[in-house]
C-alpha cells in the first residue's frame, strides 16, 4: 500500500472514530459494536430456553429481564460459554443489537406487553421489529400491529408452542402481523423451530393478529385433546376397574397407531409414575380441580362471535369449570344418585378397542371444528390463512403434535379449498369406520353414569352435521310466535304469501299485530 493510501486509511479510521465517540458521548451509540442478532426480554423458563436454542443455532442473542440480577445469574450459569450477551437496561439491549433490531418479548400477556413496547420505543429506529411471543389475545395484536406501523416499527405477534422442552429443542412458531418483518426474522425462526420431515414448523401466518389467533385455536384444540384423553382414562379407571399401570399399557399401545401423539405419550408416562416417597401412583394424589389460563375460553367465545359450532372445545372449557367446583361436587355426590358401577365382566380388549375408536373419531371432529373456525376467521377478518401450512406448523414442536396432523396436512395440500376435513376421503373413511365403537363407548358411559362431555358432543355434532334436516324450523316458528322474529320458507314451499327469501311474520294467535322484529343471523 502506498504512503498516500496509508494516510487516507488512517484519516478515514480517525474520522470514523470521532463520529463514533461523538455518538457514545451523546448516548446514541453503545461503546461496544452491536453484535446481537436478536434480543429477548423475559428470562422465565420459555425465554431462557429459546435463547439457548438460538445460541445453539449460531445466533448471538442479547438477553434482558426486568429483574436485572436474573440476567447475571443466567450468564454465569446456563448461558456460560455461549454466544449470549447480557443487557442491564432497555437502552443497553437496543444498543447491542444489529439493525434492524429484532426484539422478542416473552412476558405475561396484557399490560406488561404494552409497557415493554412503550419502554422500547425511545431507543428504536424506523424498521425495527418487536415480536410478542407470549399468549396474547389476537385483538391486542391487531391493535399493536396498526399502532406500531404508524410509528415505523414492524410488529409481529408470534404464537409459540412446545413448552419447556419445545423451546429448548425446537418449538412450533406461528408468526403473523406486519409482513415486512418476515424476511428479517424468517431465518432465525425457521432455524430454531422444530422440523417435521425436514420442513420447519414455522411459516408466515398472515396479517395483524392472525399468528396469535392460530395459536389460540391451537390451544383450544389442546384443551379438547386433553379432555378427550381424560374421559378415556376415566372410563378405563372407573368403568373397567383398570390400574394405573394397566391404563399406561393401553396408552403405550395407542401411541403406536393412529393416536400416536405427544399428549398420549406424556399420559402414558404419568400413568407409570409413582411417588418416590411411598411407591404409589402420584396421579391418584393430585386434586381433581383443573386450572386454565384463558386461551381455550377465548377460542370458545370467538367461535360464538363468528357463529361457528366449535362444540368440543367449548365442552372442554366447561369441563374444567365443572372440575373447579370441587366442594360443591362433593356435596352433590352425597345427595344425587346415579347408576352403581359394577365390576366389569365383559371382553375388556373389545371395550378398549371401542374406546380407541371413540377417541380417534372425537379427535377428528375437534380438528374439523378448529379448522372450520380458522376458515371463518379468514373470511371475517380478511386474512389469507394457508391451512396446509398451519397443519404443518402443528406437526412438530407443539403440544398437539401428532402423526394425525400429517394426514391433515396431506388433506389440505391435496385440496387447499377443502370445505371440511370430514369431506376428505381419508377422514371420511376413518370416522365411518370408527362409528360403531364410538357409539358403543358413549352408551356404556351413559349406562355407568360416567360423564363423557367431549365424546358426546363430538358425536352430537357429527350427527347434526350429517343431517339434511334439523328441527330448527320449529325453533324459528317458536321465535316468531313469541317475539315476531320472523322466519323463511323452504324454496319448494314458496307461494304468493310465503315468498322465498323473505323474512315472514305470521299472526299465530289472531290476537297479535303484523309488525315484526328485526332479523339477524349469527
Amino acid at each position: 500500500m502506498s504512503d498516500q493510501a496509508v494516510r487516507a486509511s488512517h484519516e478515514q479510521t480517525l474520522a470514523n472514530a470521532k463520529v463514533r465517540l461523538a455518538g457514545i458521548a451523546g448516548g446514541l451509540v453503545h461503546p461496544d459494536t452491536p453484535s446481537g442478532d436478536f434480543g429477548l426480554i423475559g428470562l422465565a423458563v420459555m425465554g431462557q430456553n429459546l435463547i439457548l436454542n438460538g445460541a445453539d443455532h449460531g445466533f448471538t442473542v442479547v438477553a434482558f429481564n426486568r429483574t436485572v440480577s436474573k440476567v447475571d445469574d443466567f450468564l454465569a450459569n446456563e448461558a456460560k460459554g455461549k454466544s449470549i450477551v447480557g443487557a442491564h437496561s432497555i437502552q443497553d439491549l437496543c444498543a447491542k443489537l444489529k439493525s434492524p433490531r429484532r426484539i422478542m418479548l416473552l412476558v405475561k400477556a396484557g399490560q406488561a406487553v404494552d409497557d415493554f413496547i412503550d419502554a422500547l420505543l425511545p431507543f428504536l429506529s424506523q424498521g425495527d421489529i418487536i415480536i410478542d411471543g407470549g399468549n396474547s389475545h389476537f385483538p391486542d395484536s391487531n391493535r399493536r400491529t396498526e399502532t406500531l406501523a404508524a410509528k415505523g416499527i414492524r410488529f409481529v405477534g408470534a404464537g409459540v408452542s412446545g413448552g419447556e422442552e419445545g423451546a429448548r429443542t425446537g418449538p412450533s412458531i406461528m408468526p403473523g402481523g406486519n409482513e415486512e418483518a418476515w424476511p428479517y426474522i424468517k431465518d432465525i425462526f425457521q432455524n430454531i423451530a422444530a422440523k417435521s420431515d425436514g420442513e420447519p414448523c414455522c411459516e408466515w401466518v398472515g396479517d395483524q393478529g392472525s399468528g396469535h389467533f392460530v395459536k389460540m385455536v391451537h390451544n383450544g384444540i389442546e384443551y379438547g385433546d386433553m379432555q378427550l384423553i381424560c374421559e378415556a382414562y376415566d372410563i378405563m379407571k372407573r368403568g373397567l376397574g383398570l390400574s394405573n399401570k394397566e391404563i399406561g399399557d393401553v396408552f403405550t399401545e395407542w401411541n403406536k397407531g393412529v393416536l400416536d401423539s405427544f399428549l398420549i405419550e406424556i399420559t402414558r408416562d404419568i400413568m407409570y409414575y409413582n411417588d418416590p416417597a411411598d411407591g404409589k401412583p402420584l396421579l391418584d394424589k393430585i386434586l381433581d380441580s383443573a386450572g386454565q389460563k384463558g386461551t381455550g375460553k377465548w377460542t370458545a367465545i370467538n367461535a360464538l362471535d363468528l357463529g361457528m359450532p366449535v362444540t368440543l372445545i367449548g365442552e372442554a372449557v366447561f369441563s374444567r369449570c365443572l372440575s373447579a367446583l370441587k366442594g360443591e361436587r362433593g356435596r352433590a355426590a352425597e345427595t344425587l344418585q346415579g347408576p352403581q358401577i359394577p365390576p366389569y365382566t365383559g371382553d375388556k380388549k373389545a371395550f378398549i378397542d371401542d374406546l380407541e375408536q371413540a377417541l380417534y373419531a372425537s379427535k377428528i371432529i375437534s380438528y374439523a371444528q378448529g379448522f372450520m373456525l380458522l376458515r371463518e376467521a379468514a373470511k371475517e377478518y380478511k386474512w389469507k390463512l394457508a391451512m396446509p401450512e398451519i397443519a404443518l406448523m402443528w406437526r412438530g414442536g407443539c403440544i398437539i403434535r401428532s402423526v394425525f396432523l400429517k394426514d391433515i396436512t396431506k388433506a389440505f395440500r391435496s385440496n387447499p379449498s377443502l370445505e371440511n376435513l370430514l369431506f376428505d376421503d381419508f377422514f371420511n373413511k376413518a370416522i365411518h369406520n370408527a362409528q360403531p365403537g364410538w357409539r358403543r363407548s358413549i352408551i356404556r358411559g351413559i349406562e355407568l353414569g360416567i360423564a363423557t362431555p367431549c365424546f358426546s358432543t363430538a358425536l352430537a355434532f357429527f350427527d347434526g352435521y350429517r343431517s339434511k334436516v334439523l328441527p330448527a324450523n320449529l325453533l324459528q316458528a317458536q321465535r316468531d310466535y313469541f317475539g315476531a322474529h320472523t322466519f323463511r320458507v323452504l324454496p319448494e314451499h314458496a307461494s304468493e304469501t310465503l315468498k322465498e327469501g323473505a323474512d315472514i311474520h305470521v299472526n299465530w294467535t289472531g290476537r297479535g299485530g303484523n309488525v315484526s322484529a328485526s332479523t339477524y343471523l349469527a
